[in-house]
């Protein structure tokens, strides 16, 4: 049986691919869904026996597979993980995939402010920090692609979820400033905004749920989104129209579409 390489658009094999947040439901489903012969893997999760499953899944499907365990928020740590992996030239494929929410609590009483600090610096300071240290490998080979998980809620925020959303805006905008200045050097910055994905964190999320996507397609959803190239992957529709409209609405008839469907906070 001959073995299948998947291509990007410059005709280039994708050979090495870093994912974050590998324990997740969404970086797992990720990384089997590009485990194959010929693909060395990259991946790191806090939790040491779920990331030892998914790389033994990985491995079986006949990828290689490199799995670190360490928190994200330890920035030299971080750094020194992508500048041995670098060593060897630009990753392929960086998947930044990490993530935690939070909410106001079920009497609405608010996000203490450590929790909110833990949230940015694992949501937004730790995924720039990842750029940062990927970014000179990609820059001075002129290829590369970096995929930046944000959200649908990064359109409007819920008052359910403020720190969240703030987050998830916040890579939303980095993302798309990245790709209008790295497109011209050969490199690839895609934003993906998923909707609900079955999930603990996903789960333990206030709200309504509507259009719960399983880990499996979203993850093939999101593959299709990068090998496109897209500047913005989100699903499932309707909800990305949805949240869309929040966002160019004036803010008090958005306000009022929210408290209707159950996202408010009063």
């Amino acid at each position: 049986m001959p073995i299948m390489i998947m291509r990007t658009k410059n005709r280039l094999p994708l050979r090495r691919i870093l994912i974050t947040g590998a324990t997740g439901a969404m970086g797992s489903a990720l990384a089997e869904a590009y485990a194959q012969k010929g693909l060395m893997l990259y991946l790191t999760g806090r939790n040491v026996k779920k990331i030892k499953a998914v790389a033994d899944r990985c491995r079986l499907l006949g990828a290689a597979v490199d799995v670190r365990c360490f928190d994200l928020r330890d920035e030299p740590a971080l750094r020194a993980w992508i500048g041995e992996i670098t060593e060897q030239g630009p990753v392929d494929l960086a998947i930044l995939a990490a993530g935690i929410n939070r909410n106001i609590g079920p009497d609405h009483q608010g996000e203490s402010w450590t929790h909110t600090q833990a949230l940015m610096d694992l949501n937004l300071t730790a995924t720039m920090v990842a750029i940062d240290s990927l970014i000179p490998a990609m820059r001075g080979k002129g290829c590369g692609q970096i995929a930046i998980f944000s959200s649908l809620a990064g359109y409007f925020g819920l008052a359910l979820t403020p720190s969240y959303c703030a987050s998830k805006a916040a890579l939303k905008a980095y993302g798309e400033a990245l790709r209008g200045w790295l497109a011209p050097e050969g490199i690839k910055i895609n934003v993906i905004m998923p909707g609900y994905v079955k999930s603990h964190m996903c789960d333990h999320m206030p709200g309504p749920k509507p259009f719960l996507q399983t880990p499996r397609h979203a993850a093939e959803i999101i593959r299709k989104g990068l090998s496109k190239n897209k500047p913005r992957i989100t699903f499932p529709f309707p909800l990305n129209l949805g949240t869309w409209f929040l966002a160019v609405l004036p803010a008090v008839l958005s306000h009022r579409i929210l408290r209707w469907l159950g996202y408010a906070g009063d």
